[in-house]
């Protein structure tokens, strides 16, 4: 059984979403918790758990990020977190993972598939301890969760796209 300690100066939570039909909005999840119960050697019998902080939201804009957090979309005073906890981690390819589990967002959980690639482990040469990097990225549709505030555009379409897509990266310190 290995230990995972997450380094959060080197991990990342990033999403994007269209906006008005022709561009993208882009974000960042900035206070989050990953916790890896399992071995770094036998990957697909470990148990993910992640805690988002759903008010760390930043898109770069704060009237947004404002609406972002209240009931319109997250609801952060009654829904304070994003989580995610995995059910089953498969091999795809020698560093290739699907990890489906069980994600919860504005109080409503469905079951979501991620890809996820293991980049090995190195040895940190400042103090010794060796790291393990993960990355990953997925797909959801907000409107699933509840998350359905749109604006109708008057040449069509709506002003924020349904889909989200995400990517992580996600670094841990391994210990015995």
């Amino acid at each position: 059984m290995s230990s995972f300690t997450m380094d959060k100066v080197h991990s990342g939570i990033a999403f994007q979403v269209k906006h008005m039909m022709v561009s993208k909005t882009k974000g960042e999840f900035t206070s989050f918790d990953v916790q890896i119960d399992g071995d770094v050697n036998s990957l697909e019998t470990a148990k993910w758990t992640v805690t988002i902080d759903a008010a760390s939201i930043d898109t770069n804009n704060e009237d947004r990020d404002n609406h972002l957090r209240s009931a319109d979309f997250f609801d952060v005073e009654n829904h304070p977190h994003i989580t995610f906890v995995s059910d089953s981690i498969k091999k795809v390819s020698d560093d290739e993972y699907e990890v489906t589990g069980q994600l919860t967002i504005k109080g409503v959980t469905k079951t979501e598939t991620f890809k996820v690639e293991f980049n090995g482990t190195s040895k940190n040469p400042m103090d010794g301890s060796t790291i393990a990097g993960f990355d990953g990225e997925g797909k959801v549709n907000r409107e699933d969760y509840g998350l359905t505030w749109n604006a109708a555009l008057e040449t069509g379409g709506v002003l924020v796209g349904k889909d989200v897509k995400f990517s992580v990266n996600f670094e841990f310190v391994i210990g015995e």
